[in-house]
């Protein structure tokens, strides 16, 4: 039985995408260069850092200073403008009212982690954050994923780790945990589920309740 999920943040909690695919274009642009949005999108959603990597090495970049760029962009943004995934506040209140936690894994800081959760009104509902800031390698190394379970006494056989990303699913499966995907992307080993909305999940967890 699922009691709590981890779950990724940019593209599985919030929309965030779209807002820091902007502010890499913002970046590039006060460099001199012009990048197209959607070749921008598709390199932020493998990670941040593989897009600032890429663009670098495409364009003959200094990486440490488009990131500082995008950092300055980025910060100028409302979080109020990057929403939570339809169905992401139902599903967290549905664990949070069982009983069972709530915690974010991710890659982004902490300090913007928690202005999105606040701003959102769904700090209440988790019981905190393990970020790569905290020190952590990034994922698909599953150190942030056992330092979460470890942290707030979770038991792997009851925790379900949710992304969007294939390097979500497989920090989750090398933790010994079950994983869901949210939305389509090509895995290698497919997930314990596959999610286009979090009413499904919700839909899939009281199923397995009942059985």
């Amino acid at each position: 039985m699922i009691r709590n999920i981890l779950w990724d943040v940019d593209g599985t909690l919030f929309d965030t995408y779209p807002a820091m695919t902007y502010a890499v274009s913002r970046a590039l642009n006060e460099l001199g260069l012009s990048v197209p949005l959607n070749v921008i999108d598709g390199l932020a959603r493998q990670s941040l850092e593989h897009c600032f990597t890429a663009l670098a090495q495409r364009h003959q970049l200094d990486p440490d200073l488009l990131r500082e760029r995008y950092h300055a962009a980025y910060a100028q943004l409302p979080p109020a403008n990057q929403l939570p995934l339809p169905g992401v506040a139902e599903a967290c209140a549905w664990i949070h009212a069982r009983g069972g936690l709530n915690v974010a894994v991710t890659h982004r800081s902490v300090a913007s982690t928690q202005a999105l959760l606040d701003v959102h009104g769904l700090a209440p509902l988790f019981a905190g954050i393990v970020s790569v800031a905290q020190g952590y390698p990034r994922k698909p190394d599953p150190a942030m994923v056992l330092a979460a379970l470890e942290r707030f006494g979770l038991d792997p056989a009851e925790t379900l780790m949710v992304g969007d990303r294939a390097l979500d699913i497989e920090a989750g499966q090398a933790a010994g945990m079950r994983t869901c995907l949210y939305g389509r992307a090509q895995l290698a080993a497919p997930a314990d589920l596959q999610v286009d909305d979090y009413g499904q999940l919700v839909t899939l967890l009281q199923v397995a309740l009942r059985t």
